[in-house]
């Protein structure tokens, strides 16, 4: 049998032994959490470095290299907000770059994607550039998009974010939605006191009072249009609308006019000739009516309205 002497020097053992094991496991603790620190530390430091860069390529302009930054800080961060944002922001800018439609439409489908999945963080909620860009982003993919179009630029101007060009494309998206009066309000908007309206300004919401057949305040528009613009484009699509305004008044002389003064200053045009036509067989003149459709499908033999006159 063991003495007492015995059992004393063997419970003092396992008693050290055990000492030793809870201070090993409090070191090993310690550097557990140190080392978890220290990661924690380098990953924060690595994703503000991260952010840093892509800030400062986006500052430069170079929207290419910002969507290449983003799409793979993305792989490894696939919910952050600041990455997903920056990233649906660049794809747009990349977007609306392109020359092809169909590579444009799928860039501005990975920036509906990515600022969608931005929407579900918290900080969205005050974010009106995400719902500024979203609102722009589905405004490029047809007026079938119109209605989100719309929301979402809605709700950025709600949030009172301040970007220069958001009623004008608010007063389009409108228009594409079929709510011209909205759309000439928003559009109206964009006017600013001593700046010269663009020609988009000008024809899109004389495009609306159109619609609306409120002529008079279309040609208002459209007259300003071409006093003011050094666009030969803009001015002939101008004189076209305020020619059809004239026409549905009965003005056939001034309609003529508009007509005459598109030839004259930017050369034969399929559309104006085939438009002439339909003038002189509104006034009864069907020799020179039909003079004028042969002279459109001469100059353009795809025109379908001028074939379908001439029974080609």
């Amino acid at each position: 049998m063991l003495s007492n002497k015995t059992w004393s020097n063997y419970g003092r053992h396992i008693y050290h032994l055990k000492k030793i094991r809870s201070i090993g496991l409090a070191v090993l603790i310690v550097i557990i959490a140190g080392v978890s620190i220290l990661i924690v530390s380098q990953f924060r430091n690595s994703l503000k470095n991260e952010r840093r860069d892509i800030l400062q390529v986006w500052n430069e302009g170079n929207y290419e290299l910002v969507y290449e930054m983003s799409k793979n800080a993305l792989l490894e961060n696939p919910l952050d907000y600041f990455l997903l944002t920056i990233h649906g922001f660049s794809t747009y800018q990349v977007g609306i770059s392109q020359i092809n439609n169909q590579n444009m439409l799928k860039f501005i489908n990975e920036c509906i994607f990515s600022l969608r999945k931005a929407l579900l963080h918290k900080e969205s909620a005050r974010d009106g550039r995400v719902y500024y860009v979203l609102g722009k982003a589905y405004g490029n993919k047809g007026n079938e998009y119109a209605d989100l179009a719309v929301k979402y630029l809605e709700i950025a101007n709600n949030l009172s974010y301040n970007a220069a060009d958001i009623s004008e494309y608010l007063g389009l998206a409108y228009a594409a939605y079929g709510d011209f009066r909205k759309s000439v309000e928003a559009l109206s908007n964009s006017f600013v006191p001593g700046v010269p309206p663009s020609d988009t300004l000008l024809l899109s919401i004389a495009r609306s009072y159109m619609a609306m057949e409120e002529y008079n305040m279309a040609f208002t528009y459209l007259q300003h249009c071409v006093d003011i613009s050094p666009d030969t484009k803009s001015v002939d699509i101008s004189r076209l609308m305020l020619a059809e305004i004239y026409m549905i008044n009965g003005d056939f002389d001034n309609a003529e006019e508009q007509f005459l003064s598109i030839i004259n200053n930017s050369g034969e045009n399929a559309e104006v000739r085939f438009q002439l036509g339909e003038l002189y067989n509104l006034k009864g003149e069907t020799t020179r009516a039909r003079s004028e459709w042969r002279t459109a499908y001469r100059l353009d033999p795809s025109h379908a309205r001028a074939r379908a006159r001439l029974n080609i």
